[in-house]
């Protein structure tokens, strides 16, 4: 009669022994979150960020892991969503994760970061460049590995008065945090150049029909047009442009950089002009990097790719040098310059890198890329 129970025991020691022993193997690796947007219309981007980290994680767990436990990743979506950014960052905190490899937009970035600050969860951008972010903010725990728009914003304007020599310029936005923050740069920039800036407005992000616009940019006689935002709305303008006959050129930021842009433009995105970081793929140094990237059929060379790679290995080498400890690997980033595949990059006391270089590209109707001369 006793048999039955005792078996019945040792099964449960048994499998709770077993429980204990995945739970411990489990715990054995370090969890590092990748806030970025699985859905909404800028999934494109989270896969960028999404490649980088992995491909980087990858190659560290290859060679060994952090002191010889494996990273694990966790992807979290926030859809690159202001309202969406401190549902993500709750989720991150109530699964006991300290670090995170985005927010990639800066909209939700910027309304997400005060919970991860606040909960101690170390953060590197790789994606978000408002200003905003950090500006005035006195965080301890938020990093970026990409420059801000007020970098971005005057390389920008920097070209466009000095090889573009437009005669009145239209400055365009989404009303977002991103967008308005890029485009108020660049218009600051031009002014300051002495460049013409006849119109700056804001347009919806979202709409269709951006006709009305269009014609506003025709009666002002504008011939360059800079528009702060994300690709789906410059494909719109672009193609919509071309059917209206504004036979004008078209100048953004990385958030248009976007091989999906060419589907919504057509042919009318050929000459489009847009910052991105410097190609960090053609550098022989990250020969290595590039190829990994290539073996697993990834693109090393859109916008965001290197720069979310070394985000994941900036949180790698810190918690390899003072261990898993959120609060230590904040003050190791802060006081730290770390080789990357961007660089050898430091941060100042607000977490942004003391240097980034952005450059201006020509953007082809096959969705190729090339320096911009002019």
């Amino acid at each position: 009669m006793n048999t039955p129970f005792r078996m019945h025991t040792i099964v449960a020691a048994l499998g709770l022994a077993g429980t204990l022993l995945f739970s411990t193997a489990h715990a054995q690796n370090i969890k590092i979150a990748m806030v970025i947007p699985t859905t909404g219309a800028l999934t494109q981007y989270g896969d960028m960020v999404k490649e980088g980290a992995t491909t980087a994680v990858e190659m560290a767990n290859a060679a060994g892991g952090i002191n010889g436990k494996k990273i694990e990743l966790i992807a979290v979506d926030d859809a690159c969503e202001p309202k969406q950014g401190p549902v993500a960052a709750n989720r991150v905190v109530n699964s006991k994760i300290g670090y995170v490899i985005g927010p990639v937009c800066s909209g939700a970035a910027i309304a997400a970061t005060p919970i991860y600050n606040n909960e101690g969860v170390v953060v590197v951008t790789p994606s978000a460049t408002s200003p905003g972010l950090t500006e005035g903010k006195n965080y301890h725990f938020i990093f970026r590995t990409i420059g801000r728009d007020d970098q971005q914003g005057p390389a920008a304007a920097k070209f466009i008065a000095e090889k573009v020599k437009p005669s009145k310029v239209a400055v365009l936005h989404d009303k977002q945090s991103y967008g308005q923050g890029i485009a108020s740069s660049v218009r600051d920039d031009l002014k300051k150049a002495g460049v013409n800036v006849a119109l700056f407005e804001g347009i919806n992000a979202g709409d269709s029909d951006y006709s009305a616009v269009i014609t506003k940019l025709k009666s002002a006689g504008v011939d360059f047009v800079y528009y702060g935002g994300y690709h789906p709305e410059m494909g719109l303008l672009l193609r919509q442009a071309a059917e209206q006959g504004l036979k004008t050129r078209f100048m953004g930021p990385e958030g248009v950089g976007n091989p999906e842009v060419n589907a919504i433009a057509g042919p009318a995105v050929e000459g489009m002009l847009l910052t991105l970081p410097a190609d960090f793929a053609a550098n022989p140094k990250n020969a290595a990097i590039v190829k990994a990237f290539k073996d697993n059929k990834r693109d090393p060379s859109g916008a965001f790719q290197l720069s979310s790679y070394a985000a994941a290995q900036a949180l790698i080498e810190s918690i390899k040098a003072v261990g898993d400890n959120p609060a230590k690997v904040a003050d190791h980033l802060h006081k730290s310059n770390i080789d990357t595949a961007i660089g050898n990059i430091g941060w100042d006391k607000k977490g942004d890198l003391k240097s980034f270089d952005f450059q201006v590209f020509q953007w082809h109707k096959n969705g190729s890329k090339s320096i911009a001369a002019k």
